[in-house]
């Protein structure tokens, strides 16, 4: 089995609606999003894909998500945890370049602080 990993970055603010501690304040994070492809076949020049196919498609949705306020996105239904954010990165990429074997989306809220979203 082979794992291709790319990353990317983006700004946001948001509060956790249904949460009780500092959180449910408004408050922003410079998320890292890590997205990873994963597949047992590798292509004619020995790669699994291209890291630039790959990176592209995580950046669309990203530069997206860029500078915004997730709450008043109605996808994660005013709670936009970290988990939520994973599994709506995962959803859109794999909408927009379905032929991308994605496995696994990774949001890093800070250093030590991540959500893990893989179908």
């Amino acid at each position: 089995m082979y794992t291709v990993r790319v990353e990317a970055g983006f700004s946001a603010a948001h509060f956790l609606n249904e949460y009780h501690g500092k959180c449910e304040n408004l408050h922003g994070h410079n998320y890292l999003v890590r997205a990873f492809a994963t597949g047992t076949e590798l292509d004619r020049s020995g790669m699994l894909l291209d890291f630039g196919a790959l990176k592209h498609c995580l950046r669309a949705v990203t530069e997206a998500l860029d500078h915004s306020s997730l709450n008043e996105m109605p996808e994660f239904g005013n709670s936009p945890s970290a988990e939520r954010i994973a599994r709506y990165i995962f959803g859109r990429m794999k909408e927009s370049e379905p032929e991308i074997p994605l496995s696994a989306v990774e949001v890093f809220e800070t250093d030590t602080s991540m959500a893990r979203y893989e179908p």
